[in-house]
């Protein structure tokens, strides 16, 4: 039984440090977006609603512009949140989950293996959005926490968990 479980335990490991060596192909997630479609100081911004902090980014478009992965991905879930509106939470590489909110709609065609570029819905106003210019709310969440990026802001400690997209994007533009 030992051996078994050691079997397990060393499988398991095995994955997460795969999860680690899976190459990343960066795009922005919005189509024909630049840097230049989100203001760079919003992430972790305050006060923002009940949520305290901005723990992503908005990317501003054209309503019903595409919303494409940002990089290759593994569909969880496809669906409405109260505050999100119309979402898409994925799994990419280095265990991070992809975030997409305020969609216009859902592409159901998309599967659950999704490439870097795949169309996965449309820009819109869903959930806490609706009246407010069209976007697309983007967040990165570390399944592996980053204790060194902790700090003394607001809500500081969940820096270890919520990445900065801006940096996550910054050798594309």
């Amino acid at each position: 039984m030992k051996i078994l479980k050691s079997k397990v335990l060393l499988t398991l490991i095995a994955i997460f440090i795969l999860g680690f060596l899976i190459p990343e192909s960066r795009t922005i997630p919005v189509e024909e977006a630049t840097s230049k479609d989100w203001n760079a100081s919003t992430f972790w911004y305050e006060p923002w609603g009940s949520s305290g902090v901005h723990k992503g980014i908005d990317i501003f478009s054209e309503k019903d512009k595409a919303v494409v992965a940002s990089t290759h991905q593994l569909v969880l879930f496809r669906g409405t949140l109260s505050k999100g509106g119309k979402v898409i939470l994925a799994l990419g590489a280095n265990w991070q989950l992809h975030y997409y909110a305020h969609l216009s709609e859902i592409n159901g065609d998309a599967g659950i293996f999704v490439s870097a570029g795949s169309k996965l819905g449309m820009v819109g106003d869903t959930g806490n959005a609706a009246g407010k210019a069209p976007h697309l709310h983007y967040s990165i969440l570390s399944l592996a926490p980053k204790p060194w990026l902790i700090d003394g802001s607001s809500q500081g400690y969940k820096k270890a968990i919520y990445m900065n997209p801006i940096e996550y994007f910054k050798d594309i533009n």
